[in-house]
């Protein structure tokens, strides 16, 4: 396989793309007006001239005595090095903008530990530089021999534009490009143990528990990473908000987590994102989240940096962290999907790019020597492309051995290996593993890798945990937690069904989904938010919706449980009031259907309302038709397009999750109000009500193109 493409050069990489520099043969005639054959640095500012290193001024000249400025110094020594310097990493000098001419070469030498900048955090790109400043500069260049014709300049003389040029030629000329052969055998094996998406899982991650220390009583090299979603989904959440999970996560030992959208569920609180905070510092391992930016909310002020680090600290938040595994550098940064902005409550959190978050991760690492990269990441296999997937970050980013992803659920029984760019063009192996959900499986890949850090093997499976004995040490650690969740998910409601309250999801075969079709158990979720909503209003409360996607779970035939109720909305989501227009609830519908046929987590269940609509028309032209049952002429009307109607929804809804932009505006203009009141305890008590429960539908929601 051949070595890796396009990325930054490490030390040795660096020193020995400079011998092409060295080479290049000096224009027989002067480049430029002002530097004759004769002039003293005439070879050194041609060779640089013919290597495309410098090309002077706009007048044809190059100023060959005037003095050189630190921006143009590190112009000049990045071209020599041949240093990328358009996917670098901020260095954030103050002083320094991303349009400054010399940002990029800035930037690069940065990252290869060359230049560090003043301690005010300025660079000073337009002050001139010493002779003596310029020996330190070129000395921390890895590799460069020391240059003796250096040492016959006074160290406080300033340098001029054409003895840097000779400088630079001369250490070009005298450096050995020779290097220290390294047997073809010599390879570094990496194992790596994955889950994802286990949503407060805890009795499993139990399990999981086992088999991670079973895997390093028998592998060497051995990393365990989380892909995000650790939290909400069961009532070791709902009663402990993350204490569980953390304490059964510390006894695994872990060595990076990024974060899943979950994780942020608790920012439409009323105390914020305090229960990740809180589990943050809980942690005996660090978080890595390249792409997300938590610096404007204060309650996670000195828990995140946004730096690379070789030496990260338990409970912080990097974005990337470099882990020395027998004598080896292993690079692993986080990515979390930019859906999260919709599909949670990250409250100020902010969550950039995720290609070029992670184009200036790699480049980063590299430039740090280290050659092999892990990307943790929590976007989807092959989720929406018009947001984030791992296959379009391994077409697009150079560099990445490994993502370990999570988000969609996917089962990669096998890993799959992309090798190919965006236009078809051969890369170097990338491989992607996921370990579907709900700690049922334990994700195990092993890479080998060459000197220059290629993948060259690989091999990997899913472990089924299903018959694996819990560890006992993380069984001891649940126990006290496990005795209060056992007391409240046996405890029954009194209301007993004669068939299942089914929640289905779409398969290669049935598109049939609570994410995109009406189901018993969304309109008795909607029925009960209707009825609780207009105790606590003199308004018309004309429809109720709950979104799709915040329903979890069925609830099985027999005796209902407060446990399998909580199961189904977990989320701790409250009841709200919406003062809204038909247009925007038309708007809301149209968002609603945008998939259809396909899943959408904004597919909005509805009481009080029926809605048509045609999924074989255009996006944003879909529906057909919505009317609510007006109680004072018993029938069902039109929405008017101009008139508000104040309408129930969940507080997440309300707030403009799932995409639903006018919902958010409506928010922002205080036209909603937060009743406080807990959606899973609306269901249980609709439940209560009803003298028969219905297991089928009512055609509330009807596609026409299906009729």
């Amino acid at each position: 396989m051949a070595n890796k493409r396009n990325r930054f050069y490490t030390a040795t990489a660096a020193a020995l793309a400079i011998t092409a520099v060295a080479a290049a043969p000096a224009s027989a005639a002067s480049p430029f007006s002002d530097v004759s054959e004769s002039h003293a640095h005439f070879e050194g500012i041609a060779t640089l001239y013919a290597a495309g290193i410098v090309s002077g001024y706009p007048d044809g000249t190059f100023k060959p005595d005037a003095n050189v400025t630190r921006g143009q110094a590190a112009k000049m020594i990045a071209g020599a090095l041949k240093l990328d310097t358009k996917n670098v990493v901020n260095p954030k000098f103050t002083d320094i903008a991303t349009s400054n001419q010399y940002y990029g070469p800035i930037a690069a030498l940065v990252g290869l530990n060359v230049i560090t900048g003043y301690e005010d955090n300025t660079f000073r790109p337009d002050q001139t530089i010493t002779h003596g400043q310029l020996a330190k500069m070129i000395a921390a260049v890895p590799t460069l021999p020391e240059l003796e014709s250096a040492k016959s300049y006074a160290a406080a003389d300033y340098v001029t534009r054409g003895q840097l040029a000779t400088l630079i030629t001369e250490a070009l000329a005298q450096f050995n490009p020779e290097t220290p052969e390294v047997p073809a055998d010599d390879v570094f094996n990496l194992s790596i143990l994955h889950v994802n998406d286990t949503h407060s899982r805890a009795e499993g991650i139990a399990q999981v528990a086992t088999v991670v220390k079973e895997q390093r009583a028998t592998k060497d090299n051995v990393l365990t990473l989380h892909a995000g979603d650790a939290l909400t989904g069961t009532l070791y959440y709902n009663e402990f908000q993350g204490k569980a999970d953390i304490a059964v996560l510390n006894e695994i030992g872990f060595d990076a987590m990024v974060f899943g959208n979950h994780e942020f569920d608790s920012g439409s609180t009323s105390e914020g994102l305090q229960v990740l905070v809180d589990f943050i510092k809980a942690a005996n391992f660090p978080f890595v989240d390249a792409n997300a930016d938590f610096s404007a909310d204060d309650k996670f002020k000195g828990l995140f940096t946004d730096l690379v680090s070789s030496e990260p600290e338990n409970g912080k938040i990097y974005h990337g962290i470099v882990k020395e595994i027998n004598g080896e550098k292993v690079g692993i940064f986080g990515l979390t999907t930019a859906e999260t902005t919709d599909i949670s409550s990250p409250g100020k959190v902010t969550f950039s790019n995720y290609i070029d978050s992670a184009k200036k991760a790699v480049t980063a690492f590299e430039g740090m020597g280290v050659n092999k990269i892990i990307a943790l990441t929590h976007i989807g296999y092959n989720d929406n492309p018009n947001v984030d997937n791992d296959i379009l970050l391994a077409k697009n980013v150079p560099g990445i051995d490994v993502i370990v992803g999570a988000h969609d659920h996917t089962k990669l029984d096998k890993p799959v290996v992309v090798d190919t760019n965006t236009v078809g063009e051969a890369k170097d192996a990338t491989i992607i593993v996921q370990a579907n959900e709900y700690a049922k499986y334990l994700g195990t890949v092993d890479v080998a890798f060459d000197k220059n850090g290629v993948v060259t093997e690989y091999d990997g499976a899913l472990i089924d945990l299903a018959k694996v004995t819990p560890d006992s040490a993380a069984v001891k650690i649940l126990a006290p937690y496990k005795a209060k969740v056992d007391a409240v998910n046996n405890k029954e409601i009194g209301v007993k069904l004669a068939q299942d309250l089914v929640n289905p999801r779409a398969t290669e075969t049935d598109l049939t989904s609570v994410r995109s079709n009406e189901t018993a158990l969304g309109n008795i979720i909607t029925d009960g938010m209707l009825a609780k909503a207009q105790k606590y209003t003199d308004k018309t409360v004309v429809m109720a919706l709950q979104n799709g996607g915040g329903i979890r779970a069925a609830i099985p035939a027999g005796n209902i449980t407060v446990g399998q109720v909580i199961t189904v909305l977990p989320f701790g989501n409250t009841l709200a009031l919406m003062d809204v227009t038909g247009a925007e609830l038309k708007a809301a519908f149209e968002v609603s259907v945008k998939s259809s046929p396909k899943e959408n987590g904004g597919f909005l269940h509805v009481a009080g309302a029926k809605v048509q609509y045609d999924s074989s028309k255009e996006v944003g032209s879909r529906v057909v038709s919505i009317e609510y049952f007006d109680k004072a002429t018993g029938k069902y009307v039109a929405l008017e397009d101009g008139k508000t109607y104040t309408v129930a929804t969940n507080a997440y809804t309300a707030k403009g999750g799932d995409g639903f932009t006018m919902f958010g505006k409506a928010y922002e203009a205080g036209r909603v109000t937060d009743l406080g009141l807990s959606d899973w305890e609306n269901l249980q008590e609709q439940l209560l009500s009803l003298k028969e429960v219905k297991t089928t539908t009512e055609g509330r929601i009807v596609d026409i193109a299906k009729k």
